[in-house]
């Protein structure tokens, strides 16, 4: 492939580009040129040098082997016949063949792996979240959550085990892509870190926009910066949950009750309190913590009880090691 510019496309921006594959974002060769970043994954994946080489766009060292080789077997076939230059045919055929393929399918399995830690470390982030402001990742299928805007994730590190799911902030659950060509991406290239951590380096999105509010990439007002509970806007936490954002099954209008055999199961799952401030967890163990201290500090009469503190023993030694060394000298 080319670009319009008449400059060969590198194999990154291609791998990206190709149908199903909208989700990625395209490494950076510095990143994956750290040999930091590719810490154990040698042992992960078949062929690892000659995939690493396919993705970097670098020629196989080992061109100028080969062509000594074969030059020495073009010789030699010269002096002794033809016997040794058509197994060097063969051996080299062979080699193009079944190792092309293989090397292939080696490099989409690295780069997925390199790509599922490239977008949590701070230059991939900033790139979701490019991608995320103009809605390449769609948007949440459940109608209560009103259109809001999803994220790539993966149920599983390990390749091979789970398919891309689509992570919704607005009610807290993940769905399955609704066009099949993402059904076939590997989850393992995203991973299970990247949703939760996205949304905690990115606090400032308004998760309760919809349509071209979405679009536009309108952000946390300043009128609801005051409200923050656990690092998080209050306003952004599971808008999509709650009363009123629930589905409640009704037969003419009435109710079904939930004790009926069709009636419904497990609403607890999308329950949130009325008042947000029952999740701020870390504010009411504090306060309960100071009621107790309170509490531990009046005797039985009501008076309040002195604390006692430890004597300090003068004239003897403060460590084991030294009494130990004091016994000895006696």
């Amino acid at each position: 492939m080319s670009s319009s510019s008449g400059t060969p496309e590198s194999w990154i921006s291609s791998f990206c580009s190709l149908l199903g594959h909208e989700y990625f974002a395209e490494v950076s060769e510095d990143f994956i040129e750290d040999d930091f970043n590719l810490t154990g994954l040698q042992t992960q994946v078949a062929m690892y040098k000659e995939a690493l080489e396919m993705i970097l766009d670098v020629e196989p060292e080992d061109d100028d082997e080969e062509e000594e080789e074969e030059e020495e077997d073009e010789d030699e076939s010269v002096e002794g016949g033809n016997g040794p230059m058509r197994q060097g045919e063969r051996r080299n055929h062979s080699r193009i063949a079944s190792d092309l393929s293989v090397i292939e399918s080696s490099a989409e399995m690295l780069y997925g792996l390199i790509h599922q830690r490239f977008i949590c470390s701070r230059a991939g982030i900033q790139q979701m979240s490019e991608k995320y402001e103009l809605g390449h990742f769609g948007v949440c299928p459940r109608n209560h959550c009103e259109l809001a805007r999803t994220l790539p994730v993966g149920l599983s590190d390990i390749p091979g085990e789970e398919t891309v799911k689509l992570f919704c902030p607005s009610c807290l659950d993940v769905y399955v892509p609704p066009n099949s060509r993402f059904q076939t991406v590997d989850g393992a290239f995203f991973g299970r870190t990247f949703g939760s951590l996205f949304l905690l380096t990115f606090p400032e999105y308004d998760l309760t926009k919809r349509g071209a509010e979405v679009l536009a990439g309108v952000r946390i007002t300043d009128d609801d910066r005051e409200s923050l509970l656990n690092g998080m806007y209050t306003c952004n936490i599971a808008p999509g949950l709650g009363p009123g954002k629930i589905y409640e099954p009704r037969i003419y209008g009435f109710r079904v009750s939930e004790v009926a055999r069709s009636g419904p199961r497990m609403q607890w799952l999308r329950q949130k309190p009325t008042d947000i401030g029952e999740l701020d967890e870390a504010r009411i163990f504090a306060e309960e913590q100071a009621d107790s201290e309170d509490d531990e500090s009046m005797n039985l009469n009501g008076r309040p009880v002195r604390k006692l503190r430890a004597r300090k023993r003068t004239g003897q030694a403060t460590s084991p090691m030294e009494t130990n060394g004091a016994n000895s000298e006696l």
